[in-house]
């Protein structure tokens, strides 16, 4: 990888973007719900926009379906500053993803729409259009992988990044709903992990990868073969393994009022970070700072921090220790 492109802080972030829906007011189930409240969705998505807040260039590579809600989500990833010169507009029956989403911490509810799911059209020939050369990193979401022929434009997206030298990060991303069996996606996330700098995601997603076995003894192992791989463990921290060395982090203690978004958010944090260039472990602190910061927000696009928010939390207040 090209560390100083990377400095540049020019991302391009695979995978899906989506229309939310948020159960108003806060705390409410789905079912009791008096209204609902719009917002840019999407894990992809979600990482581009926290990183343009974080001050980074950020571009979006996606399909949307070619109606008004595939229309609300290209607004709102131009609102937030995200380039979307590779986003395309699918026809036919391919309808941009929706989420219904109670804001709670517990029993946490999230109805997720994927029939038909417009990303999934991302096509090679979409991928073919991206200059790689001009961007430091690209992060890929894993649920693009789920199927074809989204499965074949991440791949290729993976060997021309590395064909010119940039970064790939690929972020696990399991989503049971989207794929035909955990078999399935065992086999393709560890496959593209071999095409990866940096590996990321938490202890079910290496517990999948792993066979149902041990899955940070295989965080361990893709780690002699990468840069980096982070290991997420929710509340109880985070570790990275990186040159043979395992480095670990607890998280930020705040008044949590949702789950959701915090890795998107951390990926945003993380990223930004190593453009910066940053020690392995001062991006961890500032991933697990930013998914901090948007827990206690409604939402997740509109939920990310902007870096002022972020230094001020790395700065007047410590982590947690690991658990």
């Amino acid at each position: 990888m090209d560390k100083g492109r990377l400095a540049t802080n020019r991302w391009i972030s695979l995978g899906r973007a989506g229309l939310d829906l948020y159960a108003d007011p806060p705390g409410a189930r789905v079912e009791d719900a008096r209204a609902f409240s719009p917002a840019l969705g999407g894990s992809a998505a979600n990482i581009a926009v926290g990183i343009a807040m974080l001050g980074g260039s950020a571009t979006l590579l996606t399909t949307l379906s070619d109606d008004a809600v595939g229309r609300f989500a290209l607004c709102e990833l131009k609102r937030y500053g995200v380039a979307t010169e590779h986003v395309r507009f699918v026809g036919g029956d391919a309808r941009t993803s929706l989420a219904v989403v109670a804001t709670r911490n517990d029993d946490t509810q999230t109805v997720i729409y994927r029939n038909g799911a417009a990303d999934f059209q991302l096509s090679p020939a979409d991928v073919e259009r991206v200059p790689f050369n001009r961007f430091g990193g690209l992060i890929v979401a894993g649920t693009s992988l789920a199927c074809e022929p989204s499965r074949a434009a991440a791949f290729l997206s993976a060997e021309r990044a590395r064909k010119v030298a940039t970064m790939i990060v690929f972020d696990v991303d399991y989503r049971a709903y989207s794929w035909p069996s955990r078999a399935v996606a065992a086999e393709i996330c560890k496959r593209f992990s071999t095409l990866s700098d940096i590996v990321v995601g938490n202890e079910e997603e290496f517990a999948l990868m792993a066979g149902e076995r041990d899955g940070e003894a295989l965080a361990r192992a893709i780690a002699a073969d990468v840069y980096a791989v982070v290991y997420k463990m929710g509340a109880r921290g985070l570790r990275a393994f990186a040159g043979g060395r395992a480095i670990a982090t607890g998280t930020h203690p705040v008044a949590a009022i949702k789950p959701t978004g915090a890795g998107d958010a951390f990926l945003a944090g993380f990223a930004t970070g190593l453009a910066l260039g940053l020690d392995l472990e001062d991006c961890l602190r500032r991933g697990a700072a930013a998914a901090a910061i948007v827990v206690t927000r409604v939402g997740c696009a509109p939920a990310m921090p902007d870096a002022r928010e972020l230094r001020a939390l790395l700065e007047d207040q410590s982590l947690a220790p690991m658990i």
